[in-house]
């Protein structure tokens, strides 16, 4: 049977989800298969439950292992008719089919805010001991003072054990930022000792968006950008005149005004429209009334959205004062936001301590790349974005900043960037901001430049020029120690990210050249590729230093280097120049590195079958088992990823280069959010093993540090 952890709340408003979020997120690296149930769900039927719908997508969770239990009316029903023990059994029964799937389930219970919030405290406890599980009790701090908060604990821990319960953990949510100390000396600690962890109220949670308001009141968008996940940072009622009512307009302010006050929505989109001036999250028309047709097309070019309600003024304002957020929208700001406070304010290994989980056997993509985020975040670097006003980054930053994995710096002229992240909606809040131009840094690293490329006939007023470029610029942040690490691309080719990189950084001693790998993600694996993205021929010498630097990074990665040295015949079966070339540079691999399992030239397919290892190249240590892919040339690495990557549904995370002294990365000008994530993740892991950077000039670091 599965190991279970009972959610619990043994307050109202509680915000339970966050910590059944943040377990569920912690688990999914530790365990090989969680599984989430919900006893009782919030909407008309088990299947539609938004929690159970998060937790599918979030973890690629099955049927099987993600499920709901009874609806809230169902429960009453049976409540009322006195059949509690046909709620427990329905309940342990769709438990035990998850549990025969999963190594661990997370079951959350229900939220204590129905009309007696004690019954269904004694359901829950009495859910959690009939499915023989621990409960972590979620204490809601909100509006309590330091006092209060410390008592609701003890209230919580003495009626949970009265009602029998084993308790796994007690956590105070939605605590005031101000009282977090406060609350955590005053709690008193429980027979076992252990940690009661305090987690603030998080205004970028506690915020609803756009898409949430819009649901709850049921509205129809009639014209402007279909952003669903901007936040509401305040709302704002259109009852003045235009000058007015632009003195109180603020950046992510909600407008609610009637349909028919053309001046109001005319003002909303100029002042959207001006770097000066702030960006409304979105528009309600009231009243039904509908604006001119003229100013219909310009609110179609609006960079928010544009509802419409029926009701007037004051009675939609009412409605939007009673939203509220829900961690379980979905919305993958709020989610990143909620990872990362949890993973600031739990002390993981202590947890999974108190749950003695097996040891995972799988690697799965989805816990690899939310390993990524864990192994950054612990030991947190400072990598540099050039790219400033491409979309993708600035809300790639944003994600990085709430999942809190690094410190971030964008680079660009500052209005610029300002302007395109407030029409999208993107919170910079955190995030550097410097702009190479005007930058304080310049004329040091102009200086810099010069002498490293004096050789090349540079001198200052040439490396000035050069340092207003981006990648320059960035590049030598790096260089200089300024930040830890470099990712472009989304904007600029491959040879422009790096040109810098090979101009300055140089490689590391002992490595000849600049090479790249792909981290393939397999159902139950990860794959080393390279050199699928930079060398189109490598010699035999730069074959053996890409086979070198390549186990490097698997190691690096969590994964057992075992070489393949690629060709179109295995062992000694063919011969020519490509298969002579493989063969040379199999032996100088060996040659540099005795203790590395490396063997070629061969086949792809007795590289990664058993069978056909046994019959082709019996007792290798590599044959049939190799998780690093050394391919002969850049046109059988490409087409062979990408191959692989379509036809079995593999992801592929990269490419990374490797080679350099610091780490820089190059991005695809077709990344997705998730790739950019992705891509400073494995930069800040680099970073944490990369050689020391040149001692900066400490002048330099508080003239970016004053840029913030």
């Amino acid at each position: 049977m599965a190991k279970g952890i009972y959610v619990s709340a043994t307050t109202p408003g509680s915000g339970k989800s966050l910590i059944a979020l943040g377990l569920a997120d912690m688990l999914h690296r530790h365990a090989d298969r969680i599984g989430f149930f919900k006893p009782v769900v919030t909407g008309p039927d088990a299947a539609s439950d938004p929690m159970v719908a998060l937790m599918k997508a979030r973890f690629g969770l099955e049927e099987d292992r993600c499920r709901g239990g009874l609806t809230f009316a169902e429960v009453r029903g049976l409540l009322a008719e006195g059949k509690r023990e046909e709620i427990d059994a329905r309940c342990v029964e769709i438990f035990a089919e998850i549990a025969r799937h999963c190594d661990v389930v997370i079951v959350e219970g229900t939220d204590l805010t129905g009309q007696d919030a004690a019954v269904e405290f004694d359901l829950n406890a009495r859910l959690a001991n009939n499915l023989a599980v621990p409960v972590v009790a979620v204490v809601g701090a909100k509006g309590r003072t330091v006092a209060e908060a410390a008592d609701a604990v003890e209230v919580a821990r003495k009626e949970l054990l009265a009602a029998r319960c084993t308790l796994l953990a007690i956590m105070v949510n939605r605590a005031d930022p101000a009282d977090l100390e406060g609350i955590a000396a005053a709690v008193r600690p429980g027979a076992t000792g252990r940690p009661v962890y305090v987690l603030p109220e998080l205004e970028e949670i506690a915020r609803p968006t756009t898409g949430e308001v819009a649901s709850a009141l049921a509205l129809g968008q009639v014209a402007g950008l279909p952003d669903l996940e901007r936040d509401v940072r305040s709302v704002r009622v259109a009852a003045m005149s235009v000058a007015n009512f632009l003195g109180v307009l603020d950046d992510g302010a909600l407008v609610i005004v009637p349909g028919d006050r053309a001046d109001v929505l005319v003002a909303c989109l100029a002042s959207s429209w001006s770097p000066e001036f702030p960006v409304p999250s979105a528009l309600i028309l009231t009243g039904g009334l509908a604006p001119d047709a003229n100013i219909y097309s310009l609110l179609a070019q609006a960079p928010f959205p544009v509802f419409a309600a029926t009701e007037d003024t004051y009675a939609t304002a009412q409605r939007v004062s009673e939203v509220r957020s829900e961690i379980w929208s979905g919305h993958r700001r709020k989610v990143a936001s909620a990872v990362g406070l949890w993973s600031r304010r739990v002390d993981e290994a202590e947890l999974l301590e108190r749950l003695h989980l097996p040891r995972p056997e799988r690697m799965t993509p989805l816990r690899f790349l939310h390993e990524l985020i864990e192994r950054a975040r612990s030991q947190r670097r400072h990598i540099v974005l050039p790219e400033g006003k491409d979309i993708r980054i600035l809300r790639a930053a944003e994600i990085l900043r709430r999942r809190d994995v690094c410190e971030l710096t964008v680079l660009g002229r500052e209005a610029d960037v300002r302007e395109v992240a407030s029409t999208q909606g993107i919170d910079l809040s955190g995030i550097r901001i410097v702009d190479p131009a005007t930058s304080e840094l310049r004329h040091g690293f102009a200086q810099k430049y010069a002498e490293l490329r004096a050789h090349k006939g540079v001198d200052l007023a040439r490396a000035l020029e050069v340092m207003q470029d981006e990648s320059y610029f960035g590049t030598m942040m790096v260089q200089l120690g300024v930040v830890d690490g470099m990712v472009s691309g989304a904007a600029h080719t491959t040879a422009h990210t790096i040109r810098p990189a090979l101009e300055f950084v140089k490689t590391r001693p002992g490595v000849t050249i600049v090479s790249s790998v792909f981290l393939m993600l397999m159902p139950d694996r990860v794959l080393v590729y390279g050199d699928c993205a930079v060398n189109p021929e490598p010699n035999a010498e730069q074959l053996a230093d890409i086979a070198l630097a390549s186990a490097e990074t698997a190691v690096q990665f969590g994964v057992e280097p075992r070489v393949a040295m690629l060709s179109y015949s295995t062992g000694g079966s063919g011969s020519g120049e490509a298969v002579d070339k493989v063969r040379q540079a199999t032996g100088l691999v060996k040659a540099r590195r005795p203790d590395l399992p490396v063997e070629g030239p061969i086949q792809y397919d007795a590289a990664v079958d058993a069978a056909i290892a046994a019959s082709k190249m019996p007792g290798s240590s590599v044959a049939g088992q190799a998780t690093v892919f050394i391919f002969p040339d850049l046109n059988t690495g490409n087409n062979t990823y990408k191959a692989v990557q379509q036809s079995s549904g593999a992801v592929a995370v990269g490419p990374v280069l490797q080679g350099l002294r610091k780490p820089v990365n190059d991005l695809s000008r077709g990344c997705t959010v998730e790739d950019i994530v992705n891509t400073v993740a494995i930069t800040a892991i680099q970073a944490q093993t990369a050689e020391t950077p040149e001692t900066p000039d400490p002048a330099k670091i508080q003239s970016v540090e004053a840029k913030a």
